[in-house]
């Protein structure tokens, strides 16, 4: 069960403000009854809904995971021209919106909804849903820098910090880590390698939560399985 108010807006006929009003108007009926409660609840598998006479249809929920090419930016329009990840996707699915970003240069998984209570499990830091990462590094990562990773630093009056840090290789010219997150900030890895005297060359986003990129090619979509959507879910 669910207030009507939201059921509309979640159907996409308004916002919840506006679905209040139009409740309030005698605009909506249900099972054949004209509602003016705010508090009305609704089943949306078994009620009846209309609005004006028309019958409204709850908007199916999707749950996408992308692999996002490098050279991609995640916002639905760019003024400078640049190659959306929307245009990666069915165009029907338009309505869908990123779960967090990452930067152009950044590749990897990318999840994407039309639950806003989804999303705010997956990307809000009280939820713990932690983030996996590959970088490639210019120069020499030791255990000390790796441990400084974890301890954190302060950058722009933020402090960054890696959940886990794990050399996978490093030479004296390369370095491939493996980076553990749980808060998600805005160029988190990049910003915080960097404040620790590396640049980041490569950036891969393997996994979120229990989700994997695995082998899924660059560049395609999937839908998420019910038991990773659960996953995501779970507290």
């Amino acid at each position: 069960m669910m207030r009507l108010q939201k059921f509309l807006a979640e159907a996409g006929l308004a916002s919840r403000r506006a679905a209040e009003q139009h409740i309030l108007d005698g605009r909506v009926s249900v099972n054949g009854k004209p509602v003016t409660q705010l508090g009305t609840k609704v089943d949306p598998a078994v009620d009846k809904v209309r609005f004006d006479g028309d019958l409204v249809r709850p908007k199916k929920r999707l749950y996408v995971a992308l692999h996002k090419p490098a050279g991609y930016v995640c916002t639905r329009n760019d003024p400078e021209s640049r190659r959306i990840v929307f245009e990666l996707l069915p165009k029907e699915w338009g309505h869908l919106h990123t779960i967090g970003r990452l930067d152009r240069a950044s590749e990897g998984l990318l999840l994407l909804t039309n639950d806003g209570a989804f999303s705010l499990q997956v990307a809000h830091p009280r939820f713990g849903v932690r983030k996996i990462y590959w970088v490639i590094v210019t120069g020499f990562v030791d255990k000390p820098v790796a441990e400084q990773l974890t301890k954190g630093v302060r950058e722009g009056g933020e402090f960054l910090k890696a959940e886990r840090a794990r050399i996978l290789e490093a030479n004296n010219t390369h370095s491939t880590l493996e980076l553990e997150l749980a808060e998600g900030r805005n160029r988190e890895v990049r910003r915080l390698l960097a404040a620790c005297g590396f640049e980041v060359e490569r950036l891969l986003r393997v996994s979120i939560g229990r989700v994997k990129l695995g082998d899924l090619p660059s560049g395609k979509w999937r839908t998420l399985t019910e038991p990773e959507i659960n996953s995501l879910l779970k507290p």
